[in-house]
């Protein structure tokens, strides 16, 4: 037998995408309740949060570059900002965005002090033109809350009341009543309510008037304002704002551009007037020193007689290089005449050519060497061609010894020679020296004061300039920004966004369903379908769709006993009898294949599974065709097919134990249909393994087998009691029901052990209790659902108890 036969591939527990979608399909009623229960959420979510309104402008920040420039010696002033006067964009952005300008603009605007209406869903707070007072808390620090309720009465009454400070509430506090613009003394200090000329009298709503701690306020408004660069080369500054009350959120940004403005042109004064008391100050300090610059100059060159410095300087230094380079000159030539004549004196030299072009700036020794190569040549080419003792050989080597002997001379003499230059060249360089070092204090003296001349003269003549400007810049003080949009925006709220909070509120009313049936069905370890049993290798006759659905009982109400009814009726075209026809095809086909085996045992691994339940329907979908079938009880403890019957007094136990003769006397003959007759259990024994022991029933089943052409034997499940295996011995077939949402998947490997191990005879599958679900979504993808519903109607659905 293979590994394959005795491992069974286990199933895929993993839902994939399809058999999920079939399922969420099956539960459509899920996402209707999910979604109603989303978008009411969603609903109220919207009705509860107050619209915010967005506002935007546009302001263009100019560039001023003005002193930008600086020439001369003090350019480098620039660059420590002492005189930078452009504007940076970035910088004026984070200025716009500063918490000081946000607290400039809430305490002008009263921001601290907000004004609410009670609503349906949520406050309304009013502001602007629908705000007909406005409260003072005149003595309550800026870092304190309070909070009350202003009633506006006839005759510019008014009535206070509901105070709270800094979260709590007053207790004992009475309504305090007065006129309009009158101080009022409440719990929370000292409070006065002006009348706006927006007042029209008395309200029947009341005023809810909150005073916050004004530096949160304007780090709360700080949070909703929004400054960018319009564009990344240009200097527009895009500012935008968020807020419930639209008018609320121009008022702060006009506010906010003219605190801006404002503050731009006090910088702007206090630099140019700090910037004129330097400038001043700086220009007669640098006045009196270039004056002292200009007579030491005058003195010390008067005091000591000198020339201009600088010309005499370059022609001393030029002398100098003169020298240098003639001594280079003369050294080489006097490095090269000493090798000459270390090489012409050496015995490594003889019979071999002198350098030619040596550097040797003398033509006569020029001369001499040329001569002597030329000869030596000679003399070489004779050797080559006879020997050193030929005649002429000896007479060149005599020449060439006297030639080399006047070519030393001639360099010894040019080696003296060079010797008295080179001194005289030395002498001249250090006279050239001595002079230039000889005023070595007063170059360098009057080097330094004319630096100093220059430095100052060009200081001078800039803060002069600069002198002008900042008066012009004074008289002539302008905005730093030119407003390019005033502040504007639709009259469409931006939060909440009512598209995108149903559109996620439907998005998560149909996930949420989506979620519980995947994970539902990733932890459901039991056989959903036939996809679960598919990887079985014994036969499958078919499967039942599920045909009773349990009640669920009240827990008040008494459990209401079993009812039982055969499905099954003759002409009837619905699923359940489409799908018992099934089931009988492929039974006959097996009868057909391995002979006329009428003895069918009836099983399962668990109870609750539907065996009696399938051996009747079967029974009946076989006596309907004309076969004359037996269906015999054999559960003798539990004795459910019996129940079909009304459950007779006698039964197989009663000739079993013989108290009835014969089991003709104990067979209902055809009650339920003609054909079909059913042996029932009768009295409940109390020893039923034994019973089942006896010669009695193998002998009346011998009988029986040649009466009928089929015999049902409805039998207790298997592992649980023996009488199933002492049942096996006298069956020919075992037809084992698996039933859907009951047996656990891992117990598929031990009915496919008893399979191969041939524990039941001739052992075939039938699936029971499959759901229209799981038949959609794939685990019969091509069963009952197709082949049950083409062209027959729908399926068959009766309130009975399941079974």
């Amino acid at each position: 037998m293979s590994a394959t036969a005795n491992n069974p591939k286990q199933t895929d527990d993993f839902i994939s995408i399809q058999d999920l979608l079939y399922l969420c399909l099956s539960k459509w009623y899920w996402f209707a309740i999910s979604l109603a229960i989303t978008l009411a959420i969603a609903v109220l979510y919207i009705k509860m949060t107050p619209p915010t309104y967005v506002r935007t402008a546009s302001i263009l920040i100019k560039e001023d570059t003005k002193g930008g420039s600086l020439s001369g010696d003090v350019s480098g002033l620039s660059d420590i900002g002492l005189f930078q006067t452009n504007t940076n964009v970035n910088n004026e952005i984070l200025s716009l965005k500063s918490p000081a300008i946000m607290l400039d603009v809430v305490k002008r605007l009263h921001l601290d002090i907000n004004y609410t209406i009670p609503g349906s869903f949520h406050d309304k707070v009013i502001y602007g033109t629908n705000l007909p007072i406005t409260a003072s808390f005149i003595d309550l620090p800026d870092n304190e809350t309070a909070q009350c309720s202003v009633s506006l009465l006839a005759d510019n009454l008014i009535e206070v009341y509901d105070f709270q400070l800094n979260g709590e509430i007053c207790e004992n506090a009475q309504k305090i009543k007065g006129n309009l613009q009158d101080t009022l003394s409440t719990p929370v200090g000292k409070l006065v309510i002006t009348p706006t000329k927006y007042y029209n009298g008395k309200t029947d709503t009341p005023i809810q008037v909150s005073k916050s701690n004004t530096l949160s306020t304007a780090s709360g408004y700080a949070q909703h304002l929004s400054v960018s660069l319009s564009e990344e080369k240009s200097t527009v500054v895009d500012l935008s704002f968020s807020d419930v009350s639209t008018q609320r959120a121009e008022d702060v940004l006009n506010t906010l551009i003219s605190v801006y403005n404002e503050n731009w042109v006090k910088d702007k004064n206090q630099i140019a007037i700090s910037t004129s008391m330097f400038i001043n100050d700086r220009l007669a300090v640098i006045e009196q020193e270039l004056g002292n610059v200009d007579e030491d100059i005058s003195s010390f060159k008067s005091k000591n007689l000198l020339p201009n410095v600088e010309a005499a300087s370059s022609m001393y230094m030029q002398q100098s290089s003169e020298a240098t380079s003639q001594l280079q000159v003369l050294n080489n030539q006097l490095y090269m005449a000493r090798y000459i004549h270390n090489y012409m004196t050496s015995n490594n030299g003889k019979n071999q050519l002198l350098p030619a072009n040596s550097g040797i700036e003398n033509p006569s020794i020029e001369n001499q060497i040329s001569e002597y190569n030329t000869a030596q040549l000679q003399r070489n080419n004779l050797v080559a061609n006879s020997s050193e003792q030929n005649p002429l050989v000896i007479d060149l080597d005599q020449s060439l010894q006297s030639m080399r002997k006047a070519i030393i001379t001639s360099i010894d003499n040019l080696i003296v020679t060079l010797n008295a230059q080179i001194k005289s060249v030395q002498q001249e360089e250090q006279q050239t020296t001595s002079r230039i070092a000889a005023s070595p204090t007063q170059a360098k003296y009057l080097l330094s004061v004319e630096r100093q001349q220059k430095v100052k003269e060009a200081l001078y003549l800039f803060l002069l300039q600069k002198r002008e400007e900042n008066e012009l810049s004074q008289a002539f003080t302008a905005y730093n920004t030119r407003i390019i949009t005033p502040p504007y925006g639709k009259m469409i709220p931006t939060d909440p966004v009512k598209k995108n909070i149903l559109m996620v509120a439907i998005a998560l009313g149909l996930l949420i369903p989506v979620v519980i049936i995947f994970i539902m069905e990733n932890m459901n370890t039991r056989v959903r379908g036939k996809k679960d049993i598919e990887n079985l290798t014994l036969p499958f006759v078919g499967e039942i769709p599920l045909s009773y659905r349990k009640k669920k009982r009240l827990p008040f109400r008494k459990p209401q006993p079993e009812s039982y009814s055969i499905v099954v009726k003759e002409k009837n075209r619905n699923v359940i009898n489409e799908a018992f026809r099934v089931v009988r095809t492929n039974l006959e086909f097996m009868q057909g294949k391995n002979g006329h085996s009428p003895i069918i045992m009836v099983t399962s691994m668990n109870p609750g599974s539907g065996k009696t339940f399938i051996t009747m329907n079967l029974a009946t979908s076989l006596a309907i065709k004309g076969k004359k079938v037996l269906a015999i009880d054999l559960d003798l403890r539990k004795a459910s097919l019996s129940t079909y019957i009304q459950s007779p007094g006698k039964g197989v136990t009663n000739y079993l134990i013989g108290q009835v003769n014969t089991y003709d006397e104990v067979i209902v003959k055809g009650k339920n249909h003609p054909n079909l007759d059913i042996l029932p259990v009768g009295t409940i024994p109390p020893n039923p393994t034994e019973l089942l022991f006896e010669n009695h029933l193998e002998q009346m089943l011998s009988e029986l087998k040649n009466q009928y052409d089929y015999i049902f034997i409805d039998c207790p499940p298997v592992e649980i009691v023996a009488d199933t295996s002492i049942i096996n011995k006298y069956a020919d077939q075992t037809l084992f029901v698996i039933r859907a949402e009951l047996l656990e998947r891992t117990m598929l490997p031990e009915i496919e052990k008893f399979y191969q191990t041939h524990k039941y005879k001739n052992m075939f599958l039938l699936l029971n209790g499959t759901t229209d679900a799981y038949t959609r979504y794939g685990y019969h993808k091509y069963g009952y659902r197709y082949g049950y519903h083409y062209g027959y109607g729908s399926g068959y659905h009766n309130s009975s108890d399941e079974k």
